[in-house]
């Protein structure tokens, strides 16, 4: 079993930038970000591995990067030039095959992030 608890999210304007956390019970699993807008699939935003392999999608390359504190099993995604589609809720996820494709099996609640002006 993991735990995960997420902070950070909110409202910003296009252009601007949020940062999300991901607190994890355990130090073991691949850490990963996913989003979901209302209407659309959960999609992988950003996966950072144990060992320091990450992935990201392409719609999100050169402007979000994931980082990872493995002293405080923590997962940080830092934001930069958001747009109105980058709105939805974002998930805390872990699994052991996610930087392989597959979904981890654990999830935290999720964190709201909404860019409009």
């Amino acid at each position: 079993q993991v735990q995960l608890v997420e902070s950070g999210g909110g409202l910003v304007q296009p252009g601007g930038s949020l940062r999300l956390s991901c607190v994890a019970s355990r130090g073991d699993y691949t850490l990963a970000w996913y989003r979901q807008a209302p209407g659309k699939q959960r999609e992988l935003v950003a996966a950072h591995g144990v060992g320091g392999v990450t992935k990201y999608a392409d719609i999100v390359k050169g402007r979000f990067t994931i980082s990872r504190d493995n002293t405080k099993n923590t997962v940080v995604l830092q934001m930069n030039d958001l747009k109105p589609e980058d709105s939805a809720v974002y998930y805390c996820n872990a699994g052991r095959a996610i930087l392989a494709g597959a979904t981890g099996s654990y999830w935290g609640p999720g964190t709201q992030v909404t860019v409009s002006s």
